[in-house]
């Protein structure tokens, strides 16, 4: 069964896959508050990777890049709520909080485990997805309102994320590169995320790679698997998705394109 997705509002759904693992490089355009009804998901970033199972929440900031990999468990598809918080959300709930500024932290994934406040909250969501009534949106309100009150009563850091509406600025291309050339993310999307337009970053990307993206890209995912198969011993299957390929064939042909043999005759 592919994937299903209800809706009670633009901002709150029901996901749910079957019966095959599903992976996606992300980059959202809000945070995501999810909590796992069942299923278990991979989320791997440039420095750190996660696995979350089922009763954990996790919040994962807005214009941040991830591979993230869902699978169904124990017989149980892979189902969560998920709770899209918006910049136009968030400016209405902090307009009348006064804050102290504060630097603003890298981004990371908050896991907040099993919460029983968060669980209690998104749990109460179930029974609406029943419904075939009108879910209003001053219900939905008040949905995330508590949501984002349990959020900062349980973590007091999480304002320097949520209450920062600042649009990503001009930043070193060549580091920006290194960390993230395994995510399958359109140029638009990384010329957004370095502060440039895409004929800005195509201009600057030929002056300091002397590449075209895509030929850099490969290139670097390649060397990439090369590492984990030589060094990590890691099986082909369990590499290509996490360096950036999209299916075992095509990695398997690129590689043995660049290197000469197989992945499989490195082991």
């Amino acid at each position: 069964m592919d994937h299903i997705s209800r809706y009670l509002t633009p901002e709150i759904k029901l996901s749910c896959y079957e019966d095959k693992f599903f992976k996606s490089d992300i980059m959202f355009d809000d945070h995501m508050l999810i909590w796992f009804i069942s299923g278990e998901t991979k989320i791997i970033q440039y420095d750190a990777s996660f696995l979350f199972k089922k009763g954990d929440i996790f919040l994962i900031p807005r214009n941040q890049l991830a591979t993230i990999i869902n699978y169904p468990s124990n017989g149980e598809p892979h189902k969560t709520v998920v709770m899209h918080l918006s910049v136009e959300r968030l400016k209405n709930f902090y307009q009348n909080i006064e804050l102290v500024k504060q630097p603003v932290p890298e981004n990371k994934i908050y896991s907040f485990k099993n919460h029983p406040l968060l669980e209690s909250c998104l749990g109460s969501l179930i029974p609406y997805f029943d419904l075939e009534s009108h879910f209003s949106e001053d219900l939905a309100s008040l949905k995330i309102i508590e949501a984002l009150s349990i959020l900062r009563e349980i973590d007091k850091n999480v304002d320097n994320v949520l209450a920062n509406f600042d649009e990503p600025g001009k930043i070193d291309l060549i580091s920006f590169m290194e960390r993230n050339f395994m995510f399958n993310m359109p140029l638009e999307k990384l010329g957004y995320l370095t502060g440039r337009s895409l004929s800005t970053f195509n201009r600057d990307f030929k002056k300091h790679f002397n590449s075209t993206p895509q030929k850099w890209l490969t290139h670097k995912r390649l060397e990439l698997a090369y590492y984990q198969l030589a060094e990590k011993k890691k099986k082909p299957i369990d590499v290509y998705l996490e360096v950036g390929f999209e299916n075992l064939s095509h990695f398997s042909h690129a590689f043995k394109k660049l290197y000469g043999i197989s992945p499989k005759q490195i082991m």
